[in-house]
């Protein structure tokens, strides 16, 4: 059995600059922004357009909704979202790391700080008219940069209530700073993507046996 190089798949990753969707959720999605395979970084929001995207291609944001949100706000207010977006995701970061290892700890400070980012939220509720009859659907309105680390909140608030801490977890992988959640029966998921470091392991794994 052959295997592609795990360095080919890092490689091209670099190359792609792209956010990886391979989290399981939105939060660890967006925690993934920033990775570091092997030990070098690769930042995919680096300024407000980037941002835009990931609330996009994340399902965060509608696509006709950005377009309108970035002619009205302009580049230097989507940068400045973007800035706190990055400071919000190494805050979170930092947050789940000591949740996933003390879930029943005291993090009211923590709480409190989510709280007021949800504060911002610019979202609302409207009836349309389906096959299947009446429904409500929320919808957003964004005003200003305020409403895009609102979306981010919300993913974040979604995860520490609805989750265990148990599923979060980060690739067992060699050098792979990836997250996942989780979500196999057993919980035995080890690996952010079977293709790469999973694929990876197996190399490295079958490579000792022929050395033995």
């Amino acid at each position: 059995m052959s295997y592609a190089p795990a360095t080919r798949i890092l490689a091209t990753l670099l190359r792609a600059m792209r956010p990886l969707f391979l989290g399981g959720h939105p939060a660890i999605d967006f925690l993934n922004t920033a990775f570091a395979p092997d030990g070098r970084p690769v930042e995919t929001v680096g300024d407000g357009r980037d941002f835009l995207e990931w609330l996009v291609s994340a399902g965060l944001l509608e696509e006709a909704a950005a377009r309108s949100v970035a002619r009205r706000l302009g580049a230097r207010a989507l940068d400045s979202a973007a800035t706190e977006a990055r400071k919000v995701r190494e805050w979170a970061r930092s947050w789940l790391r000591r949740w996933r290892a003390a879930p029943g700890a005291d993090y009211a400070d923590e709480i409190s700080i989510l709280n007021k980012l949800l504060a911002r939220d610019t979202c609302y509720r409207e009836v349309i008219e389906t096959n299947d009859g009446l429904r409500v659907v929320e919808r957003e309105h964004i005003h200003d940069a305020d409403g895009f680390i609102a979306l981010i909140a919300r993913t974040l608030a979604a995860l520490v209530t609805e989750e265990e801490a148990s599923r979060v977890k980060q690739c067992a992988g060699s050098g792979c700073t990836l997250w996942f959640l989780d979500r196999t029966k057993g919980h035995r998921r080890l690996f952010c993507s079977a293709a790469a470091c999973g694929n990876r392991a197996k190399v490295a794994a079958f490579r000792e046996r022929q050395r033995q």
